[in-house]
């Protein structure tokens, strides 16, 4: 197929979808008159978020310090993080369009040469609130299930690599209304059709092309290790192999918690992950039906590098267990340091890098939280469903532009 011929039915496609959601003008928070020092004042605070736009004029250090529980959090992490997206961040176009290329330069070369954590963020960014009120907190994190490079007994639920015939089109490229949205699908004659779904996948339509990259022995650990994205496959000789994230079979991500919890199938606090993979398990055909309903499919490829550090992110950098973040690029830049209040976890406030985006991560103030890989990143994460505030954390020339009013000296 040339390529022409799929510019042509995809532009036709174009024509029949829906616009893109608006990110919000981006505003200054209030300044505070006394800083919140532990995570109670961070709960408190988090009750009552504000809502007030100030005009542009308080400077970085008073306003970032008001914020709640910042006095209390080490951001060390954080800079650590943030200097390895710096990189990619300076490259990216950044889909929310708070910022715009060369924005990061001075705050980038900053973090490089930066000792004192707190001094930095202090001092080169500026709080900047996308929407006001609160968004949805989940996890994840970096499962481990038993896993084979072959196929043998006790493993026969394959991990495909991503196939050759995915077509994928950034909508952005034909119409403004549609910047950040991308369709995947295939070439069926002189049409662009959806790609194959999970259960037509399950059902042989990519058996006999060699896609298989490993195969697992549970079906249940793997629906939720594609939606972590990456993993850890414990091999028969006792080695390990890291799989992550290489692409989606374009259809939409369905959370099938929700759908328990709609069919009043799970009850209160039940909906989750051990709690949905237990209630599957009971079912006469195994769950099969409802993982079906999920017609998302994830596809994988081998990781290399320093297994102790995080999997890649959206930006190709380790993510970090506690900082790293998940958010929706319509409103949040991919790189950026935000301050997260949240229930998540008990009530508390911790600044975070948004490194990573996901299929349900959508809106703004929704964040998606890495935990990290083990048993106590499976448990929080696994039945993580909390609300918080966020906080973004933007170079001044953006701030300034988004207020219209000139950078603080």
């Amino acid at each position: 197929m040339k390529s022409s011929l799929r510019r042509g039915v995809l532009a036709a496609f174009v024509l029949l979808a829906g616009c893109a959601s608006t990110p919000r003008v981006a505003t200054l928070p209030p300044a505070r008159s006394a800083p919140a020092t532990t995570a109670a004042a961070a709960a408190a605070a988090f009750d009552k978020p504000p809502e007030t736009a100030i005009t542009v004029g308080t400077r970085p250090g008073p306003a970032l310090a008001s914020l709640p529980g910042y006095v209390a959090d080490d951001p060390t992490l954080a800079l650590a993080a943030f200097r390895r997206s710096c990189p990619s961040l300076q490259k990216r176009v950044d889909l929310s369009g708070l910022t715009q290329p060369g924005d990061w330069a001075a705050a980038c070369a900053a973090a490089a040469t930066a000792t004192d954590a707190r001094a930095f963020f202090a001092s080169a960014l500026v709080p900047v609130t996308v929407a006001s009120g609160t968004g949805l907190n989940t996890g994840y994190y970096e499962p481990e299930l038993a896993g084979s490079r072959t196929a043998a007994p006790g493993y026969a639920v394959p991990l495909y690599r991503r196939p050759t015939d995915i077509v994928e089109a950034d909508l952005g490229q034909f119409n403004d209304t549609l910047k950040g949205r991308k369709i995947r699908g295939r070439v069926v004659g002189n049409a662009l059709v959806p790609y194959w779904d999970r259960g037509e996948i399950d059902d042989g339509a990519l058996a006999g092309r060699g896609l298989e990259l490993a195969w697992a022995a549970d079906p249940y650990e793997v629906f939720f290790l594609e939606i972590q994205g990456s993993g850890r496959l414990r091999l028969p000789d006792g080695s390990v192999m890291r799989v992550g994230f290489d692409g989606q079979n374009g259809r939409d991500y369905t959370g099938i918690g929700k759908l328990l919890r709609d069919r009043n199938a799970l009850g209160p606090g039940q909906a989750t992950m051990d709690g949905i993979i237990g209630w599957m398990r009971a079912q006469p055909d195994g769950g099969k039906a409802l993982m079906r309903e999920n017609r998302s499919k994830i596809f994988f490829r081998e990781l290399k590098g320093d297994p102790s550090l995080g999997p890649p992110g959206a930006m190709g950098v380790p993510l970090t267990p506690r900082v790293s973040v998940a958010a929706d690029p319509r409103f949040v830049p991919l790189g950026a340091p935000l301050w997260l209040v949240s229930r998540a976890e008990g009530p508390f406030a911790r600044l975070m890098v948004a490194q990573d985006t996901g299929g349900a991560i959508k809106g703004p103030n929704r964040v998606d939280i890495f935990w990290g890989a083990g048993t106590d990143a499976r448990r929080i994460a696994g039945g993580l469903s909390a609300t918080g505030t966020v906080t973004l954390l933007l170079p001044a020339v953006s701030a300034a532009r988004l207020s219209g009013a000139p950078a603080a000296p």
